[in-house]
């Protein structure tokens, strides 16, 4: 017969304070995230967490997480109210991929310049290829420059 025994009654209690405090930081994590995505409607200058400018909305924020909502819920409901202008970082869909694909296609063209302006060499011969001329008095031009040297 096998004999299993239940846990020391201390081991409870720490594996509870344990799931506690982990909820209360999620709660907490998962608030900062959404005021992160969000941009502030006051002024759209800055996120919700940046500003702290719009007490009524963090704490409908807050009312939100301890209804049990998750993120896409929340950001649905001020993506409705506000439009997509209210995402501080755009869904990578339609034309909002330009936003995404823009900046590293600028970038791996001007580091393809870059590398053929590298690549190209930047040394010129030394040499002079003297013809013989049709200048008139041309000799007597050479002459009189190198008296002048």
């Amino acid at each position: 017969m096998i004999k299993i025994q239940s846990p020391n009654p201390s081991i409870k209690f720490v594996g509870f304070l344990l799931f506690l405090f982990t909820t209360l930081f999620a709660e907490k994590d998962l608030t900062m995230d959404i005021k992160q995505s969000l941009m502030s409607p006051c002024c759209w200058s800055g996120t919700v967490y940046d500003l702290d400018h719009n007490p009524k909305m963090e704490e409908q924020i807050e009312r939100f997480i301890t209804q049990g909502k998750t993120k896409e819920e929340i950001m649905d409901y001020y993506v409705e109210l506000y439009g997509e202008r209210i995402l501080a970082v755009p869904k990578a869909e339609g034309f909002n991929l330009m936003v995404w694909i823009t900046p590293v296609l600028a970038g791996m063209i001007g580091l393809s310049f870059l590398f053929f302006y590298l690549r190209t060499p930047t040394h010129k011969s030394a040499e002079v290829i003297s013809a013989p001329s049709d200048v008139q008095f041309d000799d007597e031009i050479e002459a009189e420059l190198r008296k002048m040297d």
